[in-house]
């Protein structure tokens, strides 16, 4: 649905997507996919308040201006309101994009097996039972959907890849990489992917003019850089991590952190930290934030 807010002036266009399906199919995958894209997700809202939650997102001034709105639409009460709503909003001109998540039953019987629950709908009954039933159900849905997605060949990877190559726009990174320097004395990153070790570098905390320096100062940086070794080991590891990040995308995972250590996490992890999130982002067109985690703890 495309509504325009109309605050201070200006128009905001609010994109909505209604992520409906059978369960079992991937509506969660799919709603953590769209969360990570920025999207801002609802989960099990009641359909009579969907209209109001996009008015009120529309007089935000553009705050949020995609929301997904993730219904299971069980039970018949819920799924006549919801094609009611559906309907509200089309006589009103209004367009909204929804989502169809679909399997075989032969393929939701195996996943609700192995997670060991029983479907929503089964009640006193199988899980073919409870499938059929919801199936039934949301069959004209179905057929109001715009998107059908059918994931019975899918894994968790692909679904969400298939989500982002859906949903992506220009202004969304498919993959968010953090380069970040630590020292070694105060502990590895619990949320490092990929470690590297640069104290084969010689330490400038020996050259009494570099002591009181970090590697942000072009002193340090320089002298860090022209050491032996410093600017092979950065070509090899930024290319080891755009293959790596290129297998990410694949993958369709969103965020990586890589941890570049020193002693103290002041001098030479910082300076290569800077010198490999540069070129990482060059050779990959990827957004690289660089952090150091310890800079300014001694």
């Amino acid at each position: 649905m495309s509504v325009q807010a109309e605050s201070n002036g200006s128009d905001h266009p609010i994109e909505v997507v209604l992520v409906t399906g059978m369960s079992g199919a991937g509506r969660t995958t799919v709603a953590n996919v769209l969360e990570d894209m920025d999207w801002y997700v609802v989960d099990n809202l009641p359909p009579q308040m969907m209209r109001p939650l996009v008015e009120l997102v529309a007089r935000a001034d553009g705050a949020l201006p995609k929301i997904a709105i993730v219904i299971d639409a069980k039970g018949r009460t819920k799924y006549t309101e919801l094609q009611e709503t559906i309907s509200d909003f089309v006589d009103q001109g209004l367009s909204l994009r929804i989502v169809f998540l679909d399997a075989s039953d032969e393929v939701l019987v195996r996943r609700f097996e192995s997670t060991r629950r029983p479907h929503p709908l089964q009640g006193e009954g199988t899980l073919l039972d409870g499938i059929e039933a919801e199936r039934a159900e949301l069959e004209s849905l179905k057929h109001r959907a715009d998107i059908i997605v059918g994931t019975s060949d899918l894994n968790v990877h692909q679904l969400s890849a298939e989500v982002r190559k859906r949903f992506s726009d220009d202004d969304t990174p498919p993959l968010r990489l953090t380069v970040m320097s630590f020292g070694f004395k105060y502990g590895l990153p619990k949320d490092a992917d990929h470690v590297a070790d640069v104290r084969f570098l010689p330490n400038p905390y020996w050259i009494p003019h570099l002591r009181g320096h970090n590697g942000l100062d072009s002193d340090v940086a320089a002298y860090v850089l022209e050491q032996n070794g410093a600017e092979e080991f950065i070509e090899r590891y930024a290319a080891t991590l755009s293959t790596v990040a290129e297998g990410y995308l694949h993958e369709g995972r969103g965020y990586a952190m890589i941890g570049i250590g020193c002693t103290g996490g002041k001098h030479r992890s910082v300076a290569i930290s800077e010198r490999v999130g540069r070129l990482l982002s060059a050779q990959t067109g990827i957004p690289v934030a660089v952090r150091h985690r310890d800079l300014g703890r001694e």
